[in-house]
């Protein structure tokens, strides 16, 4: 029974007291009782039970206000004490009452006492005293024996005034006639307050453990599905639950429910006294919305409801039973309450399961697969990952959509979401390198082109080896064509350098010493400069130097000995190993814990291939000694980015050193199995679905802390957003009339080529 508030103590006062007036008329012709003898039960005893027991201890007695009762109930005894003139029985019941008062009164002094004494075990005594105090000291226990005697001594010989005493003393004391009727009104009050509040009614049919609960209606669309509603529970608390779908129509249809919330006794009695014991009420809208708020549900939640969290589901893996499939696709996000949190995760697959439920009876039904992307922090902007999974039978819920709002710092975001994806760490691309791997046309040098930008952006040098001739252009604005262009003139010159003579030291033939000083000189220019480079391009085909492997052998020719040796032609991947292994013997000269330089390996299958992709014999050794060069790096600051449209075909020495992972849409097992390792299988098998410019991002240059499925930003509303935070370098005027003048001075070129 829920306790009166103060107000409403005051009304159950005031009735009661009201009818004491009309007993008090009907007994004695006047709403009072006459003083004296005749009103002792009325002025000394009922008023302080009725006024101890409402307003100054309505809840629980201690011992000081069993001192305030006891005392003043002991004097007014004593005041009316006639000792001389009382029959025995009058005397026994006087000691009896008396006795009362002061048997309350001792024990009140002796808790009193004992609890200020200091010793706990005292104090323990003193608090088993308080306990029993609580029940023998109320005013009822006190006054009522006041009462009795009253009666007893003073209108014994008048059965009218008896009768009507006791009859007062029933309503106000024993049951309080103002308690019930100020309950009374109050549930007529809620009823009907809550009976508009209910639009409709239904049954339970079964309870199914965990948290499900089968309802049977007379029509299907007497409560929609995705309602929440109240059920009231005759075995435990009432529950507030959410409509999923139907899922039989024996003896009724039945619509499955999951449970939302457990409500405590009393929170809204007029639902409890309205809806009758299993029970299942709708409730309207304004109401229901009061109900959601105390609960902390959301309420327009509720009408995303996808399905039900199903068995085999783990902290890394969610498994639920779709129960709304009209919105769902791969990518999406759902989200299920974990210890009070909301945890989200990425719908990644699914399937079709068929399970039998009665003999022959079936039931089909859709089983969705989500990897956990974790718990948003607002602050932080970022994900982070949650330790737990689950409850069985948890309701799941769609992420509803949100414009993408692109930000300087975000990389992608979730699709159909303004979830953003960040680069967690710009150093850790390069340093610990990154690879973006996908089929020909999904994004990948768009996505490459707008990293480097970031690590340019953040003062890190990138030195790009490109087969496609596509990043000067993309690049222009941090790419100085003119002075470039000189630096490849220079390079260009040193490969027609003694390419057909040899030399009796084999590593002196050819062009190739030529080419590699060349390369050198360009290169620490370019690291080492202040004059705001940050991009270097190289295409590894356009240097077509030669090299010589053998030591020269003697041969006869036309009636003469003679002496020579053979040269060939370097490739692209034996370009790339030059490059790379320059920037190491570059920045070796000093550590670094933050990115320095980047080298980026675009259509890298063809620059570090496979050890059963190469070309040449020689390119197992020029893509070893590349392997070399980024395993090394790391402690000087040098990393790699690597893009390819083959998985398979690049050497995995530098694939597994790539720390970081973009998969975009792959279709070979190869690539796949590959990718099962970094981004699991759960992702990798999807990836030959991914969408053009979406790609699963994994790895320590991540944000977020377990594998995502993001689109990747639009190229021309990066430019807007970034450049307008992050200008790209004014390059200064660069001479070049040394280079002309080397260039007038050689013959074999042409002194009108445009550098």
């Amino acid at each position: 029974m829920s306790k009166l508030s103060q107000k409403e103590r005051v009304v159950s006062l005031g009735i009661d007291l009201f009818i004491l007036f009309i007993i008090c008329a009907l007994a004695f012709g006047k709403p009072y009782p006459p003083t004296g003898d005749a009103g002792f039960w009325f002025y000394t005893a009922l008023l302080s039970v009725l006024v101890g027991s409402k307003i100054v201890t309505p809840f629980y007695v201690k011992p000081i206000d069993a001192v305030s009762y006891a005392v003043p109930a002991f004097v007014s005894l004593m005041l009316i004490n006639d000792w001389t003139s009382w029959s025995v029985e009058i005397k026994t019941a006087f000691l009896a009452t008396i006795g009362v008062s002061a048997l309350v009164l001792g024990f009140s002094l002796i808790a009193i006492t004992l609890n200020n004494w200091g010793s706990e075990r005292l104090q323990d005594i003193s608090n088993k005293i308080r306990i029993f105090l609580e029940v023998i000291a109320k005013p009822q226990v006190i006054y009522t024996p006041i009462i009795i005697f009253a009666m007893y001594s003073y209108h014994i010989d008048k059965p009218n005034e008896l009768i009507l005493i006791a009859i007062a003393m029933l309503l106000t004391v024993s049951m309080s006639a103002g308690d019930v009727i100020v309950r009374t009104f109050n549930r007529i009050r809620k009823s009907a307050k809550a009976r508009g509040k209910i639009t409709s009614y239904a049954e339970v049919a079964a309870y199914q453990q965990p948290n499900i609960i089968l309802i049977r209606q007379i029509k299907d669309d007497d409560i929609p599905l995705k309602s929440i509603v109240y059920i009231k529970d005759k075995h435990s608390k009432s529950k507030l639950a959410i409509t999923l779908d139907f899922v039989g129509r024996e003896n009724g249809i039945l619509t499955r429910a999951v449970e939302l919330a457990t409500l405590d006794s009393g929170r809204f009695e007029e639902l409890e006294h309205l809806v009758p014991s299993d029970s299942v009420a709708q409730i309207e809208g304004s109401y229901l919305e009061k109900i959601c708020v105390s609960e902390n549900i959301d309420l327009a939640q509720s009408q995303r409801v996808v399905g039900i969290v199903a068995p085999d589901s783990s902290i890394e893996r969610l498994y639920f039973e779709v129960v709304d499939n009209s919105d769902l696709k791969e990518g999406r996000l759902v989200a299920v309450r974990v210890q009070n949190e909301k945890v989200l995760y990425q719908i990644v697959g699914g399937l079709t399961k068929e399970e039998v439920v009665h003999q022959k009876n079936t039931y089909g039904y859709l089983r969705a697969q989500a990897q956990q992307i974790g718990v948003w922090d607002e602050q932080r902007k970022k994900f982070y990952q949650f330790n737990w999974l689950p409850n069985i039978n948890s309701p799941v819920f769609l992420e509803h959509q949100d414009a993408y709002h692109i930000e300087p710092d975000t990389i992608g975001h979730f699709p159909d979401s303004n979830y953003q994806v960040k680069i967690g760490n710009i150093n850790h691309l390069v340093t610990h390198n990154t690879a973006i791997l996908g089929i020909l046309g999904v994004g990948k040098s768009m996505l490459a082109i707008e990293l480097l930008e970031r690590m340019m952006a953040e003062g890190i040098k990138v030195v790009c080896l490109d087969l496609t001739n596509q990043y000067s252009t993309e690049l222009s604005d941090y790419y100085n064509a003119r002075y470039e262009e000189a630096c490849l003139f220079k390079l260009r010159t040193a490969t027609d350098k003694d390419r057909d003579v040899w030399q009796e030291s084999p590593e002196k033939g050819g062009s190739l010493p030529h080419l590699k000083q060349a390369f050198y000189e360009d290169l620490n220019d370019f690291i080492n400069n202040t004059a705001g480079h940050l991009l270097k391009i190289y295409n590894p085909a356009e240097f077509v130097a030669t090299r010589q492997d053998r030591a020269p052998g003697s041969y006869h020719s036309e009636g003469q000995w003679q002496r020579g040796a053979a040269l060939f032609s370097v490739t692209p991947v034996e370009i790339t190993q030059i490059v790379s292994e320059t920037v190491l013997d570059i920045l070796s000269s000093q550590m670094s814990d933050q990115a320095r330089a980047c080298l980026v390996y675009e259509e890298a299958h063809s620059l570090v291939p496979e050890w059963n992709s190469v070309v040449a014999d020689g390119d197992k050794h020029a893509t070893s000694g590349t392997a070399r060069a980024i395993l090394q790096g790391r402690k000087y600051g040098l990393g790699c980015l690597l893009i390819t449209q083959r998985t398979a075909n690049v050497t995995k020495t530098i694939l597994n050193q790539c720390n970081t992972i973009f998969a975009m849409r792959t279709f070979d097992d190869t690539g796949k199995d590959f990718l099962g390792n970094y981004i699991g299988k759960d992702y990798a098998q999807s990836l030959s679905s991914v969408r053009e410019r979406h790609a699963v991002f994994f790895g320590r240059g991540s944000s977020c802390e377990n594998p995502v499925l993001m689109k990747v930003n639009d190229r021309d509303e990066f430019l807007a957003c970034y450049r307008a935070l992050k200008k790209p370098p004014v390059f200064a005027h660069q001479p070049v009339a040394e280079t002309n003048a080397e260039a007038e001075e050689a013959p074999d070129f042409d002194d009108d080529m445009p550098f």
